[in-house]
């Protein structure tokens, strides 16, 4: 295997930060920081429109003919100008799911409106007694002719207040296991008995509490088969755990900390780069970095196969939330004081990044599945260890 680092997007990357010159207003960032909100409407309706959003879908789905990797890179620069766009990811995760589960017209229709930018879709799965466990879902659903009512509670129900429709599972059958009495539906968040209430994460992101009171659902909403919901649903996952690794030539972590540690002094007049047991962080970071690189790179290069990787996606996820958590807790220790500097302070060394991530990364184990649920897929699916827990 050649690990020579090549940039594929390399042709792209001008275009792409002339787009985001053009096209980003630098508030939106801060903007993002002090609500906890991360999705900008203004400049997810940008992407759609340019057909950044619907580069590499097929045109009957509502797919554009914007190059892929233009789409990428654009993508990737939006990120560098520390942008999130939860909403985009979660929708897209849903969109790549119908794709694989849902009917033609349901892809026709659903996953259309999703690339035009006038659908976005939060995702459902958690309730107040089951985190991970997501199986254990008490959230009904109950058919009513055309129709299902839907009676229940979600947590951790992210980017929600910004969402048209919300992924949820609910349980569609008691009579059977847990794993099997399931469904998904896509959820209008306008709907007569749909409420949230606002959750403010450690790391400062806004999540959000959702109740259902006999919301009313056409079946036409209705993600995948009756009662397979639990499969539709680790579809969905494989994608969230998955994402494929960006693709950005900009500078990584450890090169941005070694370049501010290599110009700043401590109080005994040494640079913080002197220090050779930062230099041993340093490296450990971009060794990290490098390996969830690769990771992440498979799982792009699997998706763009056709494949579903599983366990490769529960393997990049696994190994890049708990690195990002060694790592800034490492870069904290690293900077003292100034390391724990909010980026409102003004003085707060590479604008505060590391105070901030360091709370984020905590939470970061635990979106799409804890780090444990993520070590019993790899111990089963590629370990080939038996089941440490019921079915």
């Amino acid at each position: 295997m050649d690990f020579v680092t090549v940039d594929n997007l390399a042709e792209h990357r001008e275009a792409a930060r002339e787009w985001v010159d053009n096209n980003v207003r630098p508030g939106w960032a801060w903007e993002q920081y002090t609500s906890g909100t991360h999705h900008t409407p203004e400049l997810h309706a940008q992407l759609a429109a340019d057909g950044i959003l619907g580069a590499g879908w097929p045109p009957a789905y509502g797919g554009s003919d914007t190059d892929p990797g233009y789409a990428r890179a654009v993508l990737d620069a939006v990120s560098d100008a520390e942008l999130y766009a939860d909403g985009w990811a979660t929708t897209n995760m849903v969109l790549r799911t119908i794709r694989n589960v849902g009917t033609e017209e349901q892809k026709e229709r659903i996953i259309a409106a999703g690339l035009r930018g006038e659908i976005l879709i939060a995702l459902g799965y958690s309730e107040p007694d089951s985190g991970s466990d997501v199986a254990a879902a008490k959230t009904r659903a109950v058919r009513d002719g055309d129709e299902w009512v839907i009676s229940g509670q979600k947590m951790f129900t992210s980017t929600a207040q910004s969402c048209s429709h919300v992924f949820v599972l609910a349980r569609t059958n008691l009579d059977v296991p847990k794993h099997k009495g399931l469904t998904m539906f896509l959820v209008p968040t306008d709907a007569e008995g749909f409420e949230l209430q606002p959750i403010y994460t450690l790391g400062g992101q806004r999540t959000n509490a959702t109740f259902y009171s006999d919301v009313r659902v056409p079946d036409a909403m209705r993600i995948g088969a009756v009662d397979e919901g639990w499969r539709v649903m680790r579809v969905a996952l494989v994608y969230e755990r998955g994402g494929g690794g960006r693709g950005s030539a900009g500078p990584t972590l450890a090169e941005r900390v070694a370049t501010w540690a290599q110009s700043t002094q401590r109080t005994d007049g040494a640079t913080y780069y002197d220090d050779p047991r930062n230099q041993e962080r340093l490296a450990r970071i971009a060794i990290d970095e490098e390996v969830a690189r690769l990771l992440g790179l498979r799982v792009r290069w699997m998706n763009e196969r056709g494949e579903l990787p599983g366990v490769e996606g529960s393997m990049t996820k696994l190994f890049s939330s708990e690195a990002d958590l060694r790592h800034y807790s490492e870069l904290v220790d690293m900077l003292g004081p100034a390391g724990v500097l909010r980026p409102e302070s003004g003085a707060a060394p590479l604008h505060g990044e590391l105070e901030h991530h360091f709370r984020s990364t905590v939470v970061g184990t635990i979106y799409g599945g804890s780090s444990e649920i993520q070590r019993e897929i790899i111990a089963e699916g590629r370990l080939g260890l038996p089941r440490n827990r019921p079915k």
